[in-house]
């Protein structure tokens, strides 16, 4: 692992970042007031935020399951990964492929400190600073090239960061980036915060974007867009509640006290959702 990368004391706490705030939906405990205080305005707005945040983090359960145990992948990039939290990629993935390797990408420092922690001493996994929209930066960076051989099938994963990626960043750019480079046989896989309703998506988007983090909500139809020079796997792009649901599954850490109230608030407002899936190259 590259040690010229941000150190801890990089890490703004003046500001949320969506690596802190997600993870505090997610149950996490590495966040700051300002990220909190982000998320409960948001809320206050969508308060479906809180249901659709875990019901992604699900959704990589079940799909990096497929991705390795029928797909056969061996090799992956998460973009955008987020902190460390349970069932991350690589450890779903060794359930079903013990000899897989990982490698995690975040534009947050704190991504940083805590992913060495938890990899110390897993030469098949690491994690590596850097913004996915360079995706030249990624790809040749040093650990990227000893981790990920791209003559054989590689998933590239970009769970719930899609929205992260305005049309000003070309995000059909940076999704074809890997898999431009990748063997036949290689995935995506997608999700991002979508809205049937053009103008409460832009509302959505404005009221993100004024917190100082990139954002674009979409509607399905962009999304599908996005993704149509590849192969969509069944059932196809989707609300994640849909996508291969499974009776049981590893559950996610409880939600914080503070946004029990928000629990269940999916099922009254069913305009905003998760969207997305599993697209394969030709």
């Amino acid at each position: 692992m590259n040690d010229d990368q941000p150190s801890i004391a990089d890490i703004p706490n003046d500001v949320p970042t969506s690596a802190r705030a997600y993870g505090w939906l997610l149950g996490g405990k590495d966040n700051y007031e300002v990220d909190r205080q982000f998320i409960r305005g948001q809320l206050e707005h969508h308060p479906a935020g809180l249901d659709i945040t875990r019901q992604n983090r699900l959704f990589l359960y079940r799909a990096v399951r497929y991705l390795t145990a029928e797909a056969g992948i061996r090799q992956f990039i998460d973009m955008g990964c987020g902190l460390p939290t349970d069932a991350n990629v690589h450890q779903v993935a060794r359930q079903f492929a013990p000899d897989a390797r990982v490698v995690y990408v975040d534009i947050d420092p704190i991504v940083l400190a805590h992913g060495r922690a938890l990899l110390a001493g897993d030469a098949s996994t690491t994690v590596i600073t850097a913004d996915m929209r360079d995706q030249d930066a990624v790809l040749e960076h040093e650990d990227v090239k000893r981790l990920i051989d791209f003559s054989e099938p590689v998933a590239t994963l970009f769970l719930s960061v899609g929205h992260h990626l305005p049309d000003a960043d070309d995000p059909k750019r940076i999704l074809h980036a890997v898999m431009d480079r990748a063997a036949a046989g290689s995935h995506l896989t997608f999700s991002q915060v979508a809205c049937d309703d053009p103008v409460r998506s832009a509302e959505m988007t404005a009221q993100v974007t004024s917190a100082g983090i990139p954002w674009q909500t979409r509607t399905p139809g962009e999304i599908d867009a996005l993704l149509a020079d590849f192969d969509p796997v069944e059932p196809g792009l989707c609300n994640l509640v849909d996508w291969r649901p499974m009776d049981l599954q590893p559950p996610l850490a409880p939600v914080p006290e503070e946004l029990r109230q928000y629990e269940g608030a999916s099922k009254l407002d069913t305009g905003i959702y998760e969207y997305g899936g599993v697209v394969r190259k030709r």
